[in-house]
């Protein structure tokens, strides 16, 4: 067989994204806190970007000239890379340079008040807490070290979880050597602390509080599965009891802390800070962009002027691309800040039930609805709305909550999941304290009371998801 070299010739259409485009995309689905972040990265690295401070801000007629400028760049022939390079750099960057006027997003306004800061509090961890205690208590040095290996194998509720056998093994010591220096450590605060389950945990609280009940005693100890039924009239009848009796145990035993370690070791208190809000004026809804703590970026007249100067032209080419590059990230910001507007002007005509009613009213909305009514692609929807959230008139949502799937009603209409979800908390909500609904029961009072059909496994779903229990376990004696 003969083997030869060829070349050909071959035309082909292919769509390839420059680096600046792949940027823009990023930024579509970032938070607004993360695209602060990157914004100050940016400044760090480019020379050219810094943050405008200044009062001023750019003009209605000046900012639609600078819209008008960028659609014209991205309907052109060429590429955007390439529309930068022919730029006329001296006319065009007067508009941002520092010594005039800085770049302000299309939806500059002032920052409504209503958002919390994002605040951070740091905490003893329950280890560090344990080991103060440890420190500070009389333990020989041998007792120490089976002490700090408790402490370490202890997860985030405060319960062990290893064996005593093991931690035995682990230091050649006995079974009864651990067993004294883990009671010492049951001792320690938070109370319940150390527990090998739930029923020592319960029983370790109300030894340390000097809670004096033996009948709280006996349920935790002998009547356990009981008790997570509520079935307080078999406890009563194995002992004898008047049921009010129990009813007082159970109350004493609902007291206590399942959860000891519960309250430590969170690092981290953030809280959502929303950005958009919409509030209604009249019969209309006004958007609002949260801009609070993206720097507004402008270009340093200082490196524009070199330009024009006699420096070198490797001097001159270093700062053509980092101009090039800080003009991109300016209309990529712009741009982004339009789109999500855009976006979530479309949610408010599709969802304005809900911002006149409630989230009963919500109806399905799928990504491709919005896609088609502001003419973008839909994963540019999918993007806009990750990790954005609004404030509306009936509290703080994701972006993502507005898109529901449908579910059909008997008469023929359709709702949202998420307005049936609402349905079921307000059925679960107003049920009888003594008797629950079960799963099945709330099938039928939504196709009786709403005309709503569906299965009794996605009522499970939909009430584990609003964090309400079983049926048996609400119940309410």
């Amino acid at each position: 067989m003969a083997l030869d070299l060829k070349q050909s010739l071959k035309l082909a259409q292919q769509l390839v994204m420059t680096p600046q485009l792949q940027q823009a995309i990023k930024l579509l689905q970032l938070s607004r806190m993360e695209l602060a972040e990157l914004i100050n990265q940016q400044m760090m690295e480019n020379p050219v970007l810094e943050e405008d401070r200044s009062e001023e801000s750019v003009s209605s007629e000046e900012e639609n000239r600078i819209s008008r400028k960028e659609e014209a760049e991205t309907n052109g022939e060429n590429s955007g890379e390439q529309s930068y390079e022919d730029l006329d750099w001296e006319n065009f960057l007067d508009k941002f340079v520092s010594s005039e006027r800085g770049f302000r997003s299309e939806s500059e306004e002032p920052s409504d008040g209503m958002e919390p800061e994002t605040r951070v509090e740091k905490s003893v961890s329950l280890c560090e807490h344990l080991l103060w205690q440890l420190r500070l208590s009389d333990f020989t040095r041998e007792e120490e070290e089976i002490a700090e290996y408790i402490i370490g194998n202890l997860d985030e509720d405060g319960y062990l979880k290893v064996s005593i056998e093991d931690i035995s093994m682990e230091f050649g010591r006995t079974v009864e050597e651990v067993e004294k220096v883990l009671e010492k450590v049951q001792q320690f605060d938070p109370a319940g602390v150390g527990a090998r389950n739930l029923q020592e945990c319960l029983l370790l609280q109300m030894a340390q509080w000097h809670i004096q009940n033996p009948l709280a005693e006996k349920i935790i100890r002998n009547y356990f599965k009981e008790l997570e039924k509520k079935d307080y009239r078999r406890i009563s009848r194995k002992e004898r009891v008047p049921i009010e009796k129990v009813r007082e145990a159970v109350k004493i035993i609902s007291d206590l802390d399942p959860k000891p370690g519960r309250p430590f070791g969170e690092e981290r208190v953030q809280y959502i800070t929303p950005d958009i809000s919409v509030y209604r004026t009249g019969n209309h809804y006004a958007i609002i962009l949260n801009e609070d703590g993206l720097p507004k970026l402008r270009i340093n007249s200082y490196y524009l002027n070199l330009l024009g100067s006699d420096s070198s032209s490797a001097t001159k080419e270093y700062i053509r691309e980092k101009l090039q590059g800080a003009m991109w990230l300016i209309k990529s910001i712009h741009q982004r800040q339009r789109t999500i507007y855009r976006v979530m002007e479309s949610i408010i005509k599709f969802q304005k039930d809900f911002f006149d009613k409630g989230v009963a009213h919500l109806k399905p909305l799928v990504l491709r609805d919005v896609a088609r009514d502001i003419g973008i692609h839909e994963s540019t929807v999918s993007r806009v709305t990750t990790n954005k959230w609004v404030h509306t008139p009936h509290g703080i949502f994701s972006m993502k909550f507005f898109f529901n799937s449908k579910i059909n009603r008997t008469d023929g209409d359709a709702l949202a999941s998420g307005s049936v979800r609402e349905r079921i908390r307000q059925v679960l909500c107003t049920e009888p304290p003594g008797r629950p609904y079960s799963d099945r029961e709330i099938v039928q009072i939504l196709l009786r009371e709403y005309g709503i059909k569906i299965a009794r496994r996605t009522v499970t779903k939909y009430r584990e998801s609003l964090g309400f229990l079983c049926s048996s376990k609400r119940k309410k004696v």
